[in-house]
């Protein structure tokens, strides 16, 4: 039996399309019309104030690969509030059935890589982990992981993921492995755990599933000789005042001499828990805020007909530029009138005649987006 999953065969032949597409070409064909045209993808047309992270861009310019087609887009990682964030020129139908797989090459990654900024300006000195793989459809992990990192997190947890991302994934251990050994076991399991992990694994005890995480964290820094930290995983319904009881480990710790042992927490958070506990703990695991993130509702409008503005009603018709201005703002703007004196332009050639003519960078990605977020003043709004 397979699983329901559209092939990338069947992705990149134009067939994970809705099926009005396929009726348009069946009716431009019979009436021997191609025009060319220009179409954009957008989310909102003029600025909001509400900035998003552009993600998924890499799996967009492989979509349009081989196709006669030229293409700009943002850059991945790159912060925008309105206007297109990807332009492509050629014959309709060249590109026609790929609109709707592209909506959601984009859509999707940008909604996650979104969310990872906030997470990760929630707590801008403590490592923030994409732990969230587990609540999407397992075909879309790599593309949660991606995302998560070009918004900024550190590490991921998806190990098949990983592998295509070319990311190792990190880990310790669940709750299941305490429980096979057994209530009144845990130094049993903490100990099984550090003698059998490759020794470059970090030392991280899951203390919180029998008894009080006070008592479980002090055990565990008694057992495992290079402790690195304690996770404090706790259901949300049994932990009370958590910044408390992150506050109570780490004081039991130093009081106990194991002051060097750190307290990593996960388990349900989002930008606001992470802000309220960014200086009592050392690190975070952020799961469903992140990867459970809504799509942004792009769009893909023909703007351009055979070098005819053009647009349906409710759209901003002719082709158009966005550029950052010095001030962090974001501006949109004709591309046939000039921009903003001090704008840069930020739609840069994605695909040539069907050839991508850009690389991909992850870390490069996951700076842009930090640094577009401090010329932006996001980071002013958490402090």
């Amino acid at each position: 039996m397979d699983f329901d999953i559209v092939s990338p065969t069947a992705i990149r032949e134009g067939r994970a399309t809705d099926a009005y597409f396929d009726r348009t070409v069946e009716a431009l064909e019979h009436a021997g019309k191609n025009p060319r045209v220009v179409a954009e993808v957008t989310a909102d047309q003029f600025p909001t104030g509400e900035w998003s992270v552009f993600a998924g861009v890499r799996d967009a310019a492989a979509l349009l690969e081989d196709h006669p087609v030229d293409a700009d887009a943002l850059r991945e990682g790159q912060l925008f509030d309105g206007g297109p964030v990807m332009r492509i020129e050629g014959a309709y139908l060249d590109f026609c059935r790929f609109e709707t797989a592209l909506l959601g090459f984009l859509s999707h990654p940008t909604g996650v890589a979104s969310r990872a900024l906030e997470a990760r300006l929630a707590a801008p000195d403590s490592p923030v982990l994409s732990f969230g793989s587990r609540h999407v459809h397992p075909s879309l992990g790599a593309m949660v992981e991606r995302s998560a990192l070009v918004g900024g997190l550190d590490g991921i947890s998806n190990v098949a993921g990983g592998e295509i991302l070319g990311v190792e994934a990190g880990g310790t251990m669940p709750h299941a492995l305490v429980i096979c050994f057994g209530r009144g076991e845990q130094e049993a399991a903490w100990r099984a755990f550090d003698e059998a992990v490759d020794p470059d694994v970090p030392r991280v005890a899951l203390c919180d599933t029998y008894s009080d995480e006070v008592d479980e964290s002090l055990r565990a820094a008694e057992t495992v000789e290079n402790l690195d930290s304690v996770r404090l995983d706790t259901t949300g319904s049994r932990r009370g005042d958590f910044r408390h009881i992150v506050r109570e480990v780490r004081w039991s710790l130093e009081a106990a001499g194991h002051g060097d042992v750190g307290v990593f927490v996960s388990g349900g958070l989002g930008p606001e828990e992470l802000h309220e506990l960014r200086d009592v703990a050392d690190g975070f695991g952020v799961g469903g805020y992140v990867s459970n993130a809504d799509p942004l509702d792009f769009a893909l409008d023909i703007v351009e007909v055979d070098g005819e503005p053009a647009a349906k009603r409710g759209k901003l018709t002719g082709t158009k530029e966005v550029y950052r201005t010095d001030d962090g703002g974001h501006h949109v703007g004709l591309a046939a009138n000039d921009g903003p004196a001090d704008g840069e332009a930020l739609l840069e050639p994605l695909v040539r005649d069907g050839e991508v003519v850009r690389e991909f960078d992850l870390d490069a990605a996951s700076e842009r987006a930090l640094a577009d977020a401090a010329a932006a003043g996001l980071n002013d709004r958490r402090a």
